[in-house]
């Protein structure tokens, strides 16, 4: 008994480490191309259905996809209602791994393994190691679940395990194992998949598997409501539109199998096939799962409006305010929790694009004071640069901590340049430092800049203030259609500064301005200069990961 148990483990082990090491190597290999996928493709209902689907079945998880909606709705990237499609389709799309599973391709699971194998090992190209992930999980996958086919074969010998399992058709705690054992894995494909594979043994009756199934899909839930947690309130009611998907979906199943598990029954087997071969009920336990999440996607699809009102109700908006740049918080990134692989870099980025606007305010606020001569701001500006640094350190540890784990190749290419980029926001707020410190000097030693110095200063300040705005966009967007602009911009702001010097030498020399105020004067434009020549680097930062790529690939 203990050595079935033993090789039992050893095989669920096998299965589970190989569903995640396919994943987790599709995410490496496409994950930026299936998250663009979601963010592109979902402007209705209908084709967020159809992406959720595809997605899930793809990545073999409907954890990763709603993970990644529940994100992409925090961060403001998606809507609510489009969201819906997308978690609809994901629930569709999570039953591609037990279907797998009910078709036994364990014959040529070693085969599997073996070119996994040899690709991960002897070929040196980064994209042929990752993909070697996937064929090696998706033989490993393979593998696991014929070493559970044997183990459960032999326990078909032992009379007391088939009493036990023969006893166990309460509906109620059918639905309760299933949530338990899926909130603990995360993962419902895994607990349908070792569902397929007792029943492939004969070791459960299809009545009580569909019952385990309901409990499976509310168990599903349990990492996206973890994700929303950290997130905003529309982060929350997605995850609750999910949530409350699967529980609606598990209601109107759980009643109707109580009323007509006999003829749902025949409808399964005869959709999935019956015979007397060992895999047939396995088939239709995997069938079921598919059938149910279709049908539930059909019922519900016309209702999704109301339960998005009703997320509403459940979690109200409070007393909007503010964000308050003093209060010391992260909005995206959580460094106790790394999100999923796929959206980490996403995260980073949306969080290193508040720092920005941070700082590009704080610089605005700092040259305000300059030239209205009004210290009352230059407390704020120094409150809000200790924000900006502590938020650098934050993004550097988060991303020091994403690069140390798995994520995708391309993703990976980017890290290098976002920890400049994170560096050169910094040094933006730094001058903005700088600028409040002339402006308490001045206030204290009553020195005051000429109106033309005013003047030359505003008009390099709206030219510097384009060229941020246009070098965020093409750092958040990653359309590179205004670098031509950028460029120009930044050669402007170099032409001026050196312009603006030679008016200011000549100004010294016919004593139209004091020499202590012509000294800052001069720190001022070459400070202003110097942040327009960051907020390059910032624009360019994408520019520069795909050159780095190329030279790889090269």
């Amino acid at each position: 008994m203990i050595s079935i148990l033993v090789s039992l483990i050893g095989g669920l082990g096998l299965f589970i480490a190989g569903m995640y090491m396919m994943s987790h190597g599709i995410e490496k290999v496409a994950g930026n191309k299936l998250r663009k996928i979601l963010e592109t493709f979902t402007r209705t209902r209908l084709t967020g259905v159809l992406v959720g689907l595809f997605f899930t079945a793809v990545i073999q998880s409907s954890s990763t996809a709603t993970v990644m909606v529940v994100t992409f709705v925090n961060s403001g990237l998606m809507a609510l209602s489009n969201a819906c499609g997308i978690i609809l389709g994901a629930n569709i799309g999570t039953t591609v791994t037990a279907m797998l599973v009910a078709f036994r391709l364990s014959a040529i699971a070693p085969i599997f393994v073996f070119f996994g194998a040899v690709m991960m090992n002897f070929i040196p190209n980064p994209t042929v190691k990752k993909s070697g992930e996937i064929v090696m999980g998706f033989g490993l996958l393979f593998v696991g679940i014929s070493t559970m086919s044997s183990s459960m074969a032999a326990l078909r010998e032992i009379p007391a395990v088939i009493t036990f399992l023969s006893s166990f058709t309460n509906p109620v705690l059918g639905v309760l194992m299933g949530f338990v054992i899926t909130s603990i894995v995360q993962s419902s494909s895994v607990t349908v998949s070792i569902l397929v594979v007792m029943g492939s043994m004969g070791l459960v009756d299809l009545r009580i598997c569909m019952f385990i199934i309901l409990g499976c899909n509310i168990g599903a839930c349990s990492s996206a409501v973890l994700t929303a947690l950290q997130g905003n309130n529309n982060a929350k009611r997605a995850a609750l539109i999910h949530l409350l998907f699967n529980i609606f979906g598990t209601i109107l199943m759980f009643v109707l199998l109580l009323l007509f598990s006999p003829q749902i029954e025949t409808i399964i087997r005869t959709i999935s096939g019956t015979g007397d071969d060992p895999g047939s009920l396995g088939r239709n336990i995997a069938f079921a799962h598919f059938i149910f999440k279709v049908f539930q996607v059909i019922v519900f699809y016309p209702f999704m409006d109301q339960i998005i009102k009703l997320t509403y109700v459940l979690v109200k908006d409070g007393e909007k305010t503010e964000d308050s740049e003093d209060i010391f918080k992260l909005r995206y990134i959580n460094l106790n929790k790394l999100p999923n692989p796929a959206v980490a870099i996403y995260m980073a980025k949306q969080e290193m694009e508040r720092m920005a606007n941070a700082a590009f305010t704080n610089l605005t606020t700092a040259m305000d004071c300059l030239l209205n001569e009004d210290v009352s701001g230059v407390e704020k500006v120094y409150e809000t640069e200790k924000y900006i640094d502590w938020l650098c350190e934050q993004i550097n540890t988060y991303m020091t901590k994403i690069n140390q784990n798995a994520i995708p190749l391309r993703d990976a290419d980017l890290i290098a340049g976002y920890f400049h980029v994170c560096s050169d926001i910094e040094r933006i707020g730094d001058h903005a430092e700088d600028i409040a410190d002339i402006v308490k000097y001045f206030n204290e030693k009553d020195v005051h800049l000429s109106q033309t110095a005013k003047e030359e200063l505003t008009g390099m300040m709206s030219i510097v203030k384009e060229l941020m705005k246009d070098s965020l966009d093409m750092f958040v967007t990653g359309d590179m259609t205004n670098m031509e602009k950028v460029t120009d911009l930044e050669n402007q702001t170099d032409k001026l500064e050196r312009e603006l010097q030679d008016k200011h030498i000549q100004r010294l020399s016919e004593g139209l301005c004091s020499a202590q105020a012509g000294v800052f004067f001069s720190d001022i434009i070459s400070g202003i200069e110097r942040v327009g020549d960051h907020a390059t680097n910032i624009a360019f930062s994408l520019y520069n990961a795909k050159n780095r790529r190329n030279d790889k690939a090269g």
